[in-house]
């Protein structure tokens, strides 16, 4: 066990089969793009660090997954790969048409900044709290300058033909900012947009599609808890993270885990927990936190880089949140520190 871990950690020993389940933050893309990047990642890896690595697909009616083969210092590693996909409720949350965008802007706003929440995340950390303003502010931007165009030309028109000023104003502003929309990839100003209405869209409270969602990662937790592997690890970025947390609170707490059954072991990097557990209704991610951070049935991690301006940097989001517990164990926060490697 590394000594940097507590005491009480959970220590699988040598680990030879492993069970990776993976849950994505808030993105729009199909389940097999982590495949493609894990196995062109992974060569590149294993060319830098003297290791070999094969990754194959495997059949999985329900989720997508591959199967890995390592050979590391002599030791071999199998792992299977799970991604616990919610791409379809991403996309769907992010159908909204221009004037549906600027109305869920205002309401973000009006949600985080009512509750307290906004003030909360830029006195813990100004980089999140500006990622949340950004898109308001790029999303403002956009449209004066579709009114300031609308403005040139209507007065352009003026000068030969008066009485379509008006029409030529709104004849303008859409096509503008509809150009801005299918280039928001380059600045991502709707996608953020999106992502913080989502979290806020009933307060902090996960959407009904959400927790159903979760019910359903949780089964295939607990089904990878009664498989031979020496170790089920849970790795879960951004927004995923919080997702994971109230996913494993409930295998927790439901006695899913068998007590002869692998470590079970949770890895959170670039988490934007805070996001979330400072809004209001926000009671079940809060609760989850409570539990998991005093839980001797996993050992979990979170790893964050400063240079990462959207994440909560070296920040305990149990604590932040304002329920770390007396006997508090987790996470063990580490620095990913990149410009350092």
């Amino acid at each position: 066990m590394d000594e940097s871990q507590p005491a009480d950690a959970p220590d699988a020993g040598p680990v030879r089969r492993r069970r990776v389940i993976y849950v994505p933050g808030y993105d729009p893309f199909h389940a097999r793009r982590y495949r493609e990047l894990y196995r062109s990642e992974s060569r590149e890896q294993a060319a830098i660090s003297g290791y070999s690595i094969s990754v194959t697909a495997l059949e999985n009616a329900e989720h997508y997954a591959w199967h890995v083969d390592a050979e590391i210092e002599g030791a071999h590693v199998e792992s299977e790969m799970v991604v616990l996909a919610w791409s379809d409720i991403v996309k769907e949350s992010m159908e909204r048409g221009l004037w549906q965008t600027y109305m869920q802007t205002l309401r973000t706003l009006w949600v985080y900044g009512r509750s307290g929440a906004l003030r909360g995340v830029m006195r813990l950390n100004k980089g999140p709290g500006i990622a949340a303003l950004y898109p308001a502010i790029f999303l403002t931007l956009q449209l004066l300058l579709a009114l300031a165009v609308a403005g040139g030309v209507g007065w352009a028109i003026a000068q030969f033909a008066p009485r379509w000023v008006g029409f030529a104003g709104l004849a303008v502003v859409a096509p503008i900012l509809r150009w801005f929309a299918r280039h928001d990839n380059l600045i991502l100003a709707r996608y953020l947009l999106h992502n913080y209405a989502f979290s806020s869209q009933i307060g902090g409270a996960n959407p009904p599609a959400l927790e159903a969602r979760i019910e359903t990662f949780e089964r295939v937790v607990a089904q990878a808890m009664d498989s031979d592997a020496d170790e089920v690890l849970v790795v879960a970025h951004s927004s995923g993270a919080h997702i994971a947390v109230s996913m494993l609170s409930d295998l927790i707490r439901g006695g899913k885990m068998p007590p002869d059954g692998p470590v079970l072991s949770l890895l959170t990097l670039g988490q934007v927990i805070p996001m979330v557990s400072l809004l209001p209704t926000a009671a079940r991610l809060r609760a989850d936190l409570n539990f998991l951070s005093a839980s001797d049935r996993l050992t979990w991690i979170d790893v964050t880089a400063p240079g990462d301006g959207c994440a909560f940097a070296l920040t305990d989001p149990v604590a932040v949140s304002g329920v770390a517990p007396e006997n508090q164990r987790w996470p063990l926060i580490l620095s990913g520190a990149f410009t350092q490697t």
